[in-house]
Parts: C-alpha cells; sequence; structure tokens
C-alpha cells in the first residue's frame, strides 16, 4: 500500500477531489490517473493520545489491505477520523468504512 506523504499531495486530494462524511469518518477521494490507489491518513490528536490514534491508523490499513481487491485503481484516496471513531470496534469501523466507499462510487461489485 502506497501512502500519501507530502502536503502538497493531501492539499491536491482536498482541493479537487469528492468527499463524503459519516459520523465516524470522511472519505476523500481524486483520480491520480495511475495504476495504482495512494492512502493518506488523517487522524486528530482530539482523538486520543498517540496509542490510540496509531492504532486506529493500523486497524484502517488492515482494513484496506483485506479489500484492496474491491477498491477501484487510480485514486488519491484521504480518510479523516471523527471524535466518535473511539467508540467502534474493528468490524463496525469497517462496515463504515465500505459503505463510504460504496457511496463514493469506487467500490467494485
Amino acid at each position: 500500500m502506497e501512502t500519501l506523504k507530502k502536503n502538497r499531495e493531501f492539499k491536491q486530494v482536498y482541493n479537487f477531489g469528492k468527499s463524503l462524511a459519516s459520523p465516524y469518518l470522511v472519505l476523500y477521494w481524486y483520480n491520480n490517473k495511475q495504476k495504482k490507489n495512494r492512502y493518506g491518513f488523517s487522524i486528530s490528536k482530539k482523538i486520543g493520545k498517540a496509542v490510540i490514534r496509531n492504532k486506529l491508523k493500523r486497524r484502517l490499513k488492515e482494513i484496506i489491505c483485506q479489500k484492496e481487491d474491491k477498491i477501484k485503481i487510480g485514486y488519491d484516496i484521504i480518510i479523516i477520523a471523527r471524535k466518535p471513531v473511539n467508540k467502534l470496534d474493528f468490524q463496525k469501523l469497517k462496515k463504515d468504512l465500505i459503505k463510504l466507499y460504496k457511496k463514493a462510487g469506487i467500490w467494485c461489485h
């Protein structure tokens, strides 16, 4: 899995991409015209201390790795966590993220 690292990469997705939100996550996506997906994660300190934020990132990365064959290719995707995400277990987090992918139209059936 390739990640977005530079500020300008994030800004490009924020400025030119589309977004959808659920009570727990916000999903931004932008067609990168490449043959791969790149992912970025934005998890505020409001979510919790570093241990909690890193755990959430690991969970999101694991969901993406499990379902990578179902996600359409050629997008820069940013996932932003919202405050109530702490209350979700792994399965509910997975269900919420997949729901956003389907709504965005970047989920293969």
